[in-house]
């Protein structure tokens, strides 16, 4: 994945700004005084640069949804011949069961992960695609267990003092169904931009700031507040983005999951059915890290077998669709995506 040097939108942002990166992934919602006291930094310096990433795009913080209670989710590969390439990811990009689509640096397949409910007869899988000519093959794997997913993942530029003083005390995120309608009118209003302040928020939303702080604070404190950092991997010097199918012995599977989920290089780790039984999505440099990757430490691991695609261009990932103007996968997208309406699907 070539990048021009030169260009501004590409260019990698230097240490500083990427330690104030790292520090929002530990907490979305950190303040700028707590962030200046960690990291050693003047207050007005954090609240300078937060705000200059913040206005051209480069960084924003969303509010991941809260987990349904029963929703599960498939991988996908579809091969697509290559004419009809944009059409059939801008029609996968569009749906709201649909939280990730990558196009291969080939050219001619899609990656993507869809919502279904456990045990469901997808109407997309099969049906919409088998229907439609420009699909040439899809192969689907339903997620048996999520090691870690895209709002877990670290930026490595921080020590683990750091990281551990600035992370909040994890909690397990209550089930979508157990929020209240002030709960969910809260979490929706922080869908776009999770830093907006809570007298913003209170005047959104018509509650008293003092029970908007409340709230926020029990939400946060109880899981219920999840919040993802979306910045392009380029900007932090991460210019190889790839997704690697590896085949592990039932037995070492759990441990090995466990062990690439904690690997610094991945952003994303899942069990999967399949002749592929774990896949991982992971950031590097340069190529030489991915051969490193590769034959060091899944060798080392003992994985079987493994196959790489590297991304060509990322179309829809949480807090990122680019062929819409709308966030992706809000609050709101995701209930209506998951419920076992008729529509669903169609």
């Amino acid at each position: 994945m070539a990048v021009d040097v030169a260009d501004p939108d590409t260019t990698a942002l230097d240490l500083r700004d990427q330690r104030l990166v790292a520090a929002l992934q530990c907490d979305g919602r950190l303040a700028a005084e707590r962030a200046a006291e960690v990291l050693g930094l003047g207050v007005r310096t954090v609240q300078r640069r937060w705000r200059a990433l913040t206005a051209d795009g480069t960084v924003r913080v969303v509010v991941l949804p809260p987990r349904p209670a029963a929703v599960g989710a498939t991988l996908l590969r579809i091969r697509v011949l290559r004419g009809k390439l944009d059409t059939i990811t801008a029609a996968l990009a569009a749906r709201e069961d649909i939280p990730f689509v990558d196009l291969s640096a080939s050219g001619d397949e899609i990656s993507a992960i869809s919502l279904t409910r456990p045990g469901a007869r997808d109407s997309l899988l099969f049906r919409q695609l088998p229907l439609t000519q420009a699909v040439t093959s899809v192969t689907a794997a339903t997620v048996l267990h999520v090691f870690s997913e895209a709002a877990d993942w670290r930026l490595d530029v921080l020590s683990e003092a750091e990281r551990m003083t600035l992370t909040p005390p994890a909690a397990e995120p209550p089930a979508a169904e157990t929020l209240d309608a002030t709960d969910t009118a809260l979490i929706g209003c922080l869908d776009e931009d999770a830093r907006l302040p809570a007298a913003a928020v209170a005047a959104r939303t018509g509650l008293p700031e003092s029970t908007v702080r409340r709230r926020l604070a029990r939400l946060a404190a109880s899981g219920g507040l999840r919040t993802h950092v979306v910045v392009d991997a380029r900007r932090l010097g991460l210019e190889i983005d790839a997704n690697v199918m590896m085949r592990v012995a039932p037995g070492r599977l759990d441990t090995v999951g466990r062990a690439l989920a904690a690997h610094p290089a991945v952003h994303g780790a899942l069990a999967t059915t399949g002749e592929a039984n774990l896949t991982v999505a992971v950031w590097f440099r340069d190529l030489a890290e991915l051969y490193a990757f590769v034959t060091r430490d899944l060798g080392a691991l003992g994985v079987d077998s493994a196959e790489t695609v590297i991304v060509g261009e990322v179309v829809k990932r949480p807090g990122v669709n680019r062929l819409t103007a709308r966030p992706a996968y809000s609050a709101r997208s995701v209930a209506r995506a998951t419920s076992p309406t008729p529509s669903r699907g169609q």
